[in-house]
This record gives C-alpha cells, sequence and structure tokens, in this order.
C-alpha cells in the first residue's frame, strides 16, 4: 500500500490524477450569465442618459433662439419680422412647436418667447412636450 497524503485544498498529492474539480471548472459560463443580466440595465441606463441631453439640448436651443430673436426684434424698424426670422433661424425644424411670439411691451422692452418640442430619443421622429425659452432686450430708438 502507497501512502497518500491529502494536501491543503483536499488534492491528493503523489501522483494521484483523483481529487477536487478546479475552481474555474465550476464557473465556467456565469461570466456570460452575469453579464447577459446586467447588459439591460446599462442599456437602460445609457438611454436616460441620452434622453437627459436631448432635453439639456433643447433648452439651450430655446434660450439662445429667443435671445436671438429679441436682439433682433430690438434693433430693427420692423422688430417682429425681424424678430421670428431670427429665432427660426437658430432652431431646426424639426424642434419647432410653432412661430416665436415676439412684441414689446409698455417698459421699453423688446421680448421674445420660443416654443419648442423635446424630442423623445430621436429628433424629428418622437417629439414630447413643450418647453419655452424667453428673452428680452432693450428696445433701441
Amino acid at each position: 500500500m502507497r501512502a497518500v497524503r491529502v494536501v491543503r485544498d483536499g488534492v491528493r498529492s503523489r501522483g494521484s490524477r483523483v481529487g477536487r474539480v478546479g475552481a474555474g471548472g465550476r464557473d465556467r459560463g456565469q461570466t456570460v450569465i452575469e453579464f447577459i443580466g446586467v447588459v439591460p440595465l446599462i442599456l437602460l441606463l445609457l438611454v436616460a442618459l441620452w434622453q437627459c441631453a436631448l432635453v439639456g439640448y433643447a433648452f439651450v436651443l430655446a434660450g439662445n433662439a429667443a435671445d436671438e430673436g429679441a436682439r433682433a426684434g430690438a434693433a430693427a424698424e420692423n422688430g417682429g419680422a425681424a424678430c421670428q426670422a431670427a429665432a427660426l433661424r437658430e432652431v431646426p425644424s424639426s424642434l419647432q412647436a410653432g412661430p416665436p411670439a415676439c412684441g414689446a411691451d409698455g417698459t421699453g422692452m423688446y421680448g421674445a418667447k420660443v416654443t419648442l418640442k423635446i424630442p423623445i430619443l430621436v429628433p424629428g421622429v418622437l417629439n414630447g412636450f413643450s418647453i419655452e425659452g424667453t428673452a428680452a432686450h432693450v428696445k433701441e430708438r
């Protein structure tokens, strides 16, 4: 009879091939299953981040278009036409919800209000709710 020694991990020594299955053998495929389980969460996070970027972009466009329209309307003789033309130049047609509202108020300020449709995931394909950007400039005389 040969003396067989048991070592720390329960694996027999002295040439015996019988013993525990290695740690890698039991976990075969586990990484793929975990990856498949996490992928939908990662995709959902990316979609949410993309939508936040589109909302921010729409707000920046609305504010900039209203500012440009108010500036052009305040400096022009025919303020309404100049205001609308300047505001519409700044916004893609796929986001426009209607013509900008331009006009002077009684305090010497010329204001513009631009309404845009916030896109849902793909600009120009599916548009959700509307936002407004407003601005005012001192009317030049």
